[in-house]
């Protein structure tokens, strides 16, 4: 640590993070219990081989493994660990696996969260809940202007819809039953394509180029020309967590939020692979000859709302996003080291270096 963080309102809190044994989920809880914070994870077991969550042995997490889906264990877990902020991250993230198990989609993105909303309604001590979606919530017309919180929810594929569905869900909720005075302040946030050192989903760009260098294939590129606005977990998680502190301190920003890269980061899949190509010089591609399931190709966050309003910015470039990642995955595959922690305070000292303002300096 290298200054009091997000004015402390983490320090000392029970801290509900579900999802917690996923690649976002499992930075957000090594941060928080670096902050002081109490905290418990709700999730099912880690479907990847290797495990961010798995490596980092946070045994001072107390987690619960189960289904967002079940109503019932939802409501225990949450009955137990008497939560004070609730970061809700547990969803099925991908957009090739809806098409292959829409209900599945449907179900834990829409009704797990449900469950979450219903279940806090119970709760005495809860102050704020975080529910996040994605910038795929959007109604995505593919035009050549970054998408704000103003603009029609949508959603071509049953991920995409099933998170606007969430955000609906959300307004909702909070419209009609957090309205009192004492009543928790709920929000959602909505970020870009994430990327860092632990992540080892399927279908996943930067997961995909290592398991392909691993085994010595090309990797397989499906849309080389499809443009994301890609940004460091780390970044993403800031704006999560300073948001977070606003929902404690004040009350005017129980909202939706998006988090992105400045537009000079949003880039193409091919410009990634290419930058990434500086750091591993043996990376080689192919383009895949057969049809996908559709996928936008054209997509940017406008986060002008979270940049003057909380006073949040990301840290990182593209290009040094990409050399933290290249770094951590270096490190796990040549030594067996794992370095999230180091690359925690790192990006807590770049954070210094530009005066972030939820380093209280």
């Amino acid at each position: 640590m290298v200054a009091k963080c997000f004015n402390d309102v983490f320090k000392g809190r029970n801290i509900l993070v579900t999802g917690h044994t996923g690649f976002k989920g499992s930075w957000l809880s090594l941060w928080l219990s670096s902050l002081g914070g109490n905290v418990t994870g709700l999730s099912l077991e880690p479907n990847t081989n290797p495990s961010h969550w798995e490596l980092l042995k946070l045994n001072s997490v107390k987690e619960f493994i189960g289904d967002i889906r079940d109503k019932d264990f939802v409501s225990k877990v949450l009955e137990s660990s008497h939560p004070e902020i609730i970061f809700h991250l547990a969803a099925q993230p991908l957009v090739r696996d809806s098409y292959l198990d829409p209900e599945l989609t449907w179900s834990t993105n829409v009704i797990g969260t449900l469950n979450l909303l219903e279940a806090s309604r119970k709760l005495d001590n809860l102050l704020a809940i975080l529910i996040v979606t994605t910038d795929k919530c959007y109604e995505n017309k593919e035009l050549n202007a970054p998408y704000s919180e103003k603009d029609q929810l949508g959603g071509y594929d049953p991920y995409s819809a099933s998170k606007a569905a969430v955000e609906l869900l959300v307004s909702s909720h909070r419209r009609s039953f957090y309205t009192s005075k004492v009543s928790p302040h709920i929000a959602s946030a909505r970020a870009g394509n994430v990327i860092g050192g632990g992540d080892w989903s399927k279908d996943r760009l930067v997961p995909d180029l290592i398991r392909s260098m691993s085994s010595s294939n090309k990797l397989v590129v499906r849309y080389p020309d499809s443009t994301r606005p890609w940004q460091h977990v780390l970044d993403c998680l800031s704006g999560y967590l300073q948001l977070v502190e606003k929902l404690i301190m004040e009350d005017d920003f129980s909202e939706s939020w998006n988090f992105g890269p400045d537009i000079n980061d949003t880039a193409t899949v091919r410009d990634v692979l290419d930058k990434l190509q500086s750091f591993w010089p043996e990376l080689n591609w192919k383009l895949d000859n057969i049809d996908n399931p559709h996928e936008a190709n054209l997509l940017q966050l406008n986060s002008l709302k979270a940049r003057s309003k909380l006073g949040w910015e990301q840290i990182l470039s593209l290009d040094e996003s990409l050399k933290m990642t290249s770094d951590w995955y270096s490190s796990y595959l040549n030594n067996k080291e794992i370095i999230s922690v180091q690359q925690l305070n790192e990006y807590q000292k770049l954070a210094k270096k530009k005066s972030a303002n939820w380093l209280n300096l």
